[in-house]
Protein backbone atom coordinates (compact mmCIF):
# COMPACT_ATOMS: atom_id res chain seq x y z
CA UNK A 1 0.00 0.00 0.00
CA UNK A 2 1.47 3.05 -1.13
CA UNK A 3 1.69 5.99 1.19
CA UNK A 4 0.84 9.71 0.00
CA UNK A 5 2.58 13.14 0.88
CA UNK A 6 0.12 16.08 1.68
CA UNK A 7 0.85 19.39 2.71
CA UNK A 8 -2.25 22.32 4.06
CA UNK A 9 -1.53 25.78 2.61
CA UNK A 10 -3.79 29.11 2.67
CA UNK A 11 -5.70 31.01 0.12
CA UNK A 12 -7.84 34.07 -0.37
CA UNK A 13 -10.83 31.45 0.36
CA UNK A 14 -9.06 29.65 3.07
CA UNK A 15 -6.59 26.50 3.47
CA UNK A 16 -6.39 23.85 0.86
CA UNK A 17 -5.05 20.57 0.89
CA UNK A 18 -3.30 18.96 -1.62
CA UNK A 19 -2.10 14.98 -1.39
CA UNK A 20 0.24 13.37 -3.61
CA UNK A 21 2.31 9.96 -4.96
CA UNK A 22 5.30 9.75 -7.21
CA UNK A 23 2.81 9.43 -9.95
CA UNK A 24 0.33 12.69 -9.39
CA UNK A 25 -2.10 14.29 -7.02
CA UNK A 26 -4.35 12.06 -5.61
CA UNK A 27 -6.64 14.45 -3.28
CA UNK A 28 -7.34 18.07 -3.41
CA UNK A 29 -9.47 19.74 -0.34
CA UNK A 30 -11.61 22.99 -1.00
CA UNK A 31 -10.87 25.69 1.33
CA UNK A 32 -12.20 25.29 4.87
CA UNK A 33 -11.68 28.54 7.50
CA UNK A 34 -8.92 26.53 9.31
CA UNK A 35 -5.62 24.23 8.67
CA UNK A 36 -6.59 21.87 10.95
CA UNK A 37 -10.67 21.22 9.60
CA UNK A 38 -8.20 21.10 6.02
CA UNK A 39 -6.63 18.45 7.55
CA UNK A 40 -8.62 16.61 9.02
CA UNK A 41 -11.28 16.16 5.77
CA UNK A 42 -7.78 15.43 3.69
CA UNK A 43 -6.99 12.78 6.17
CA UNK A 44 -10.35 11.16 6.08
CA UNK A 45 -9.88 8.67 3.33
CA UNK A 46 -5.92 8.80 3.84
CA UNK A 47 -5.08 7.61 7.05
CA UNK A 48 -1.56 6.72 6.00
CA UNK A 49 -0.64 9.89 4.19
CA UNK A 50 2.52 12.35 5.67
CA UNK A 51 2.59 15.44 6.25
CA UNK A 52 6.00 16.51 4.00
CA UNK A 53 7.34 19.82 1.90
CA UNK A 54 6.27 19.77 -1.59
CA UNK A 55 7.84 18.71 -4.43
CA UNK A 56 8.65 21.52 -7.09
CA UNK A 57 5.84 20.26 -9.40
CA UNK A 58 3.31 20.36 -6.60
CA UNK A 59 4.84 23.78 -5.27
CA UNK A 60 3.64 25.09 -8.48
CA UNK A 61 0.13 23.34 -8.24
CA UNK A 62 -0.17 25.75 -4.84
CA UNK A 63 0.55 28.48 -6.36
CA UNK A 64 -1.73 28.09 -9.19
CA UNK A 65 -4.81 27.16 -6.98
CA UNK A 66 -3.57 30.01 -5.09
CA UNK A 67 -4.10 32.48 -8.32
CA UNK A 68 -7.25 30.38 -8.95
CA UNK A 69 -8.81 31.86 -5.08
CA UNK A 70 -7.24 35.17 -6.22
CA UNK A 71 -9.62 35.59 -9.79
CA UNK A 72 -7.13 34.59 -11.98
CA UNK A 73 -7.68 32.38 -15.08
CA UNK A 74 -5.35 28.93 -14.58
CA UNK A 75 -5.72 25.98 -16.05
CA UNK A 76 -4.51 22.13 -14.40
CA UNK A 77 -5.56 20.27 -17.68
CA UNK A 78 -2.32 19.15 -17.70
CA UNK A 79 -1.54 18.46 -14.17
CA UNK A 80 -0.31 14.25 -13.43
CA UNK A 81 -3.03 12.60 -11.24
CA UNK A 82 -2.90 9.77 -9.53
CA UNK A 83 -6.37 7.56 -9.90
CA UNK A 84 -5.34 4.91 -8.76
CA UNK A 85 -8.20 3.11 -7.40
CA UNK A 86 -10.65 4.92 -8.98
CA UNK A 87 -13.28 3.17 -11.08
CA UNK A 88 -13.11 3.02 -14.65
CA UNK A 89 -16.03 4.58 -15.47
CA UNK A 90 -15.53 7.18 -12.81
CA UNK A 91 -12.16 7.49 -14.75
CA UNK A 92 -13.53 8.63 -18.30
CA UNK A 93 -16.10 10.86 -16.50
CA UNK A 94 -13.15 12.51 -14.99
CA UNK A 95 -10.92 12.75 -18.16
CA UNK A 96 -13.95 14.36 -19.83
CA UNK A 97 -14.57 16.91 -17.30
CA UNK A 98 -10.66 18.01 -17.34
CA UNK A 99 -11.51 19.00 -20.53
CA UNK A 100 -13.58 21.87 -19.44
CA UNK A 101 -11.84 25.27 -19.94
CA UNK A 102 -11.97 27.84 -17.09
CA UNK A 103 -15.32 29.75 -17.21
CA UNK A 104 -17.42 26.73 -19.16
CA UNK A 105 -19.99 24.58 -17.92
CA UNK A 106 -21.54 21.10 -18.86
CA UNK A 107 -24.51 19.27 -17.12
CA UNK A 108 -24.47 15.80 -16.15
CA UNK A 109 -26.36 14.99 -19.21
CA UNK A 110 -24.10 16.41 -21.35
CA UNK A 111 -21.14 14.59 -19.82
CA UNK A 112 -23.40 10.91 -19.60
CA UNK A 113 -23.83 11.53 -23.57
CA UNK A 114 -20.44 11.89 -24.51
CA UNK A 115 -19.89 8.57 -23.23
CA UNK A 116 -22.69 6.63 -23.60
CA UNK A 117 -26.37 7.68 -25.25
CA UNK A 118 -28.24 6.20 -21.93
CA UNK A 119 -29.42 9.06 -20.09
CA UNK A 120 -29.28 7.11 -17.01
CA UNK A 121 -25.69 7.67 -17.18
CA UNK A 122 -26.40 10.95 -15.64
CA UNK A 123 -26.41 9.58 -12.33
CA UNK A 124 -23.47 7.92 -12.82
CA UNK A 125 -21.93 10.99 -13.69
CA UNK A 126 -23.22 12.91 -10.67
CA UNK A 127 -21.97 10.13 -8.40
CA UNK A 128 -18.49 10.34 -9.84
CA UNK A 129 -18.44 13.87 -9.06
CA UNK A 130 -19.86 13.77 -5.76
CA UNK A 131 -17.02 11.44 -5.33
CA UNK A 132 -14.41 13.57 -7.25
CA UNK A 133 -10.89 12.92 -4.93
CA UNK A 134 -9.16 16.10 -6.53
CA UNK A 135 -12.25 18.71 -6.83
CA UNK A 136 -11.05 21.91 -8.92
CA UNK A 137 -8.17 20.26 -10.33
CA UNK A 138 -11.23 17.80 -12.05
CA UNK A 139 -13.97 20.88 -12.05
CA UNK A 140 -16.61 18.78 -10.75
CA UNK A 141 -18.02 22.57 -10.08
CA UNK A 142 -18.23 23.28 -13.99
CA UNK A 143 -20.81 20.12 -14.36
CA UNK A 144 -24.42 21.56 -13.75
CA UNK A 145 -27.72 19.84 -12.99
CA UNK A 146 -30.14 19.55 -15.73
CA UNK A 147 -31.29 23.40 -17.16
CA UNK A 148 -28.05 24.55 -15.89
CA UNK A 149 -29.00 24.34 -12.16
CA UNK A 150 -26.50 24.51 -9.35
CA UNK A 151 -27.21 20.47 -8.12
CA UNK A 152 -25.33 19.65 -5.57
CA UNK A 153 -21.77 20.05 -4.23
CA UNK A 154 -20.14 17.79 -1.35
CA UNK A 155 -17.14 20.55 -0.35
CA UNK A 156 -17.41 22.59 2.71
CA UNK A 157 -20.10 25.17 1.75
CA UNK A 158 -22.34 22.74 -0.32
CA UNK A 159 -23.67 24.16 -3.27
CA UNK A 160 -23.04 27.90 -2.35
CA UNK A 161 -19.51 27.47 -2.51
CA UNK A 162 -19.97 26.32 -6.46
CA UNK A 163 -21.76 29.39 -7.37
CA UNK A 164 -18.65 31.34 -5.34
CA UNK A 165 -16.11 29.04 -7.57
CA UNK A 166 -18.03 30.00 -10.69
CA UNK A 167 -18.49 33.08 -10.20
CA UNK A 168 -14.65 33.13 -9.75
CA UNK A 169 -14.40 32.22 -13.31
CA UNK A 170 -16.83 34.89 -14.54
CA UNK A 171 -20.26 32.09 -14.87
CA UNK A 172 -23.23 34.01 -13.66
CA UNK A 173 -25.60 31.95 -12.19
CA UNK A 174 -29.16 33.10 -12.65
CA UNK A 175 -30.74 34.30 -9.64
CA UNK A 176 -33.92 31.97 -8.01
CA UNK A 177 -36.86 32.74 -8.44
CA UNK A 178 -38.90 34.45 -6.06
CA UNK A 179 -41.85 32.11 -4.65
CA UNK A 180 -45.14 33.86 -5.52
CA UNK A 181 -47.01 35.00 -3.00
CA UNK A 182 -50.62 35.11 -2.61
CA UNK A 183 -52.20 38.47 -2.68
CA UNK A 184 -55.27 37.42 -1.10
CA UNK A 185 -57.60 37.33 -4.23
Amino acid sequence: MKNDSYAIFETRSGFCGIAWSESGVTRFQLPTSNAAATERLLLRRMARAQAAEPTPEIAGVIETVRRYFEGGEVDFSDLNLDLDGQDDLFKRIYALARRLPWGQTTTYGALAKEIDADPRLARDVGQAMAKNPIPLIIPCHRVLAAGGKVGGFSAPGGAASKVRMLELEGVVMAPKEPAQQSLGF
